[in-house]
């Protein structure tokens, strides 16, 4: 506690009434949540079990627990709860499902999987399927709308009519495989205490003391989950900063801060405004942007870190030209400072921005890493193994099933499976329940009908084993008995990618393992799966190796992290800010954006732009973005406005001299 602030001290101790602490960026937030843990256990009069803090990534979770290990004894800490809301709603659901009409060991559906459903529904409603459909439904999920509700809310909208209707049909047929979507963690919780008042009161005593982390990226739903969960009490601790609420288009809705002062009168506020990350140029331009956004708590950054180097910023003839200039620029700090390259990070708008910059890295022997690249899970292999494990522990994962039921090929052809799902679809019910049936069987071919009996019969065996075996025992028998490494060897551009695929499926058998002992042996294989399918979903592209290498991100990635040098690449209208948000909720969204990638910096901040830069095939005129007019002009430092000197020339020099040798020393 003494290395608290006196705001962060406040923060921590009180205790009576909600509280809404609006921490600025760098401000210590962590700290704050991991002490007042420890001081609800050790003077507040909570027990670990009775606290839950929630926060929206498995990264972030990871965090927080460890930092508070640190400060509680084990005995201390036994049964804390710290996980992603998504988490907290699939350990409800673990227990209450039932309730809501699904059997225990549901399937999550990732993306993907709901994608091939709707596409699947749209075609048989002879529309158009997409993306963008999915997204409509998922908005819908998190503002907490039914398919009902939806189709009366899209009266006089043919499009969003046929939307709302393919909503509801989706619905019943994902409940009609005992499977949830990644928003459904949320929306079948929120349903459940709504319709289940006894069921709410068991948890609210469950869970007496809630902190929430990243309170401004809160959905409508996840708001209400929260508000449930604390009652008329109001026992919970909120933390967030609506300056860096970034995430309104997948449903975050920053206004949730506001609502809490409506919710509950009695909400006391705190504000840390200390930064303990960047120089003081960089907090009062960061301070200046925000400030043309419309505020009801308004907060200064401050910090005792020195006035710091001006920002730099560099405009440039093309987006070339801009890519030459920051990669110049950074063999030039690095050569001057003796610092890893793991200290600097390029951060734009859109991932289409980095192939320049990637390019020069290559060329110049800079090692870059850049977020975004492919998933443990989204390889086939790993795909295939949860796939098999989906489906033995959910016989009525249609998702499953299609995905593996030539993987390997058994020779069950197109026309079969068309026929399979036609039957099923006239049965209403599953895949694999149509392919044991009498009436499916005279549909098809003696072959046909003998390949499908010897696949089904080797899944009824392995559900049957499912119920005898350990699960890590149960996968190793699933993988041998389906010739899965021969598969691969086969399937792989050599003998050495097979091997290296293989060994992912080693790492499942692993963690399959892991999960089943650290339940004690109380996890069953449907409860595996479900962690393992949630895992995926909150960690897909954030996979981590500790490596030193320059940093490509886009701006909403790099919340939440820091570097000492952060070069924010193509500041130009219509790009920052977005074509597609420049009305006034979409340029304060875009602002808050801007906001976070400046305060990624801690020691320095380059800006750069390009005069010119080819779209679509076209070279067009590009305009320095409207948000460097609102930076204090005091604390930049304009490139076409500066006298180089001798001596920067000569640094330069060198930094390229170097940077060549490094290559031939290769």
């Amino acid at each position: 506690m003494t290395q608290l602030n006196p705001q962060q001290q406040a923060a921590v101790t009180h205790l009576g009434s909600p509280l809404l602490v609006l921490a600025g960026a760098g401000s210590g937030k962590t700290s704050v949540i991991t002490q007042k843990i420890a001081w609800l256990i050790r003077k507040g009069g909570h027990e670990a079990k009775q606290i839950a803090a929630i926060t929206f990534t498995n990264k972030a979770a990871r965090e927080m627990a460890e930092r508070a290990g640190q400060l509680l004894t084990k005995d201390e800490a036994k049964g804390l709860s710290v996980s992603t809301f998504h988490t907290l709603g699939l350990n409800i659901l673990k227990f209450e499902v039932k309730k809501l009409g699904y059997k225990a060991g549901f399937s999550i559906l990732d993306a993907q999987d709901s994608s091939t459903i709707l596409k699947e529904l749209t075609l048989r409603n002879d529309l158009e399927s997409g993306d963008e459909l999915r997204w409509q439904i998922s908005r819908w999920k998190n503002d907490f709308i039914s398919p009902e509700q939806a189709l009366q809310n899209s009266v006089g909208d043919e499009n969003l009519q046929a939307a709302a209707r393919l909503y509801g049909q989706y619905q019943r047929q994902i409940k009609a495989y005992n499977a949830l979507d990644f928003d459904d963690l949320i929306v079948l919780p929120v349903q459940l205490f709504a319709q289940y008042p006894e069921i709410l009161e068991k948890w609210q005593a469950r869970l007496r003391y809630l902190l929430i982390d990243e309170y401004q990226d809160t959905n409508a739903c996840q708001y209400q989950l929260v508000r449930q969960l604390a009652g008329v009490r109001g026992a919970f601790t909120a933390v967030g900063d609506d300056d860096q609420s970034i995430y309104a288009w997948r449903g975050a809705r920053p206004e949730n801060i506001f609502q809490l002062r409506k919710d509950y009168p009695l909400l006391k506020v705190v504000k840390l405004e200390q930064n303990y990350r960047s120089t003081r140029r960089i907090l009062e331009s960061a301070n200046q942007l925000i400030a043309n956004n419309p505020h009801l708590f308004e907060k200064q950054l401050w910090s005792t870190l020195g006035e710091g180097d001006p920002i730099l910023v560099m405009p440039c003839r093309t987006a070339e030209h801009e890519a030459q200039k920051v990669v110049g620029e950074m063999m030039k700090r690095q050569f001057r400072e003796r610092v890893p390259y793991k200290s600097f990070a390029i951060l734009y708008r859109g991932n289409h921005q980095s192939r320049l910059f990637e390019k020069l890295l290559r060329e110049n022997n800079i090692p870059y890493k850049i977020t975004g690249g492919t998933s443990f899970f989204e390889r086939a292999e790993v795909k295939d193994i949860l796939a098999y494990l989906r489906l033995v522990s959910n016989p009525n994962d249609d998702t499953a099933f299609l995905r593996i039921i030539n993987t390997p090929r058994r020779e069950i052809g197109a026309s079969t499976l068309e026929k399979l799902g036609e039957y099923a679809h006239e049965r209403q019910c599953s895949l694999f329940q149509a392919a044991q049936e009498m009436g499916f069987a005279e549909r098809i071919s003696a072959k046909a009908r003998q390949r499908v009996d010897s696949f089904t019969a080797w899944l009824n065996a392995m559900v049957q084993a499912n119920n005898e075996y350990a699960p890590a025992a149960l996968v190793k028998r699933i993988v041998n008995e389906i010739d899965y490494e021969d598969w691969l060897l086969q399937n792989s551009s050599s003998s050495k990618m097979a091997e290296k695929r293989m060994s992912h499926v080693h790492e499942i058998v692993a963690w399959v393992a892991k999960l089943h002992d650290e339940g004690a042996g109380k996890e069953n294989l449907a409860e595996i799966v479900a962690h393992m399918s949630l895992v995926d979903l909150l960690e897909r592209n954030s996979e981590e190796v500790e490596q030193d290498a320059v940093t490509l991100m886009t701006l909403h990635a790099a919340k939440g992290l820091e570097f000492p040098y952060v070069f924010l690449v193509g500041a130009e209208e219509e790009l920052l800010p977005h074509a597609n948000s420049l009305d006034e909720a979409g340029l304060q969204e875009e602002r808050r954006l801007t906001y976070v990638g400046i305060t990624r910096a801690k020691k320095h901040l380059t800006i750069s732009y390009a005069k010119t830069r080819t779209r679509f095939g076209e070279s067009m005129t590009c305009g320095p973005s409207r948000f460097l007019d609102e930076l204090p002009e005091k604390h930049l430092e304009w490139e076409d406005r500066k006298v180089v000197t001798p001596e920067e020339r000569q640094e330069t020099a060198k930094a390229y001299i170097a940077s060549l040798k490094d290559l031939l020393a290769d």
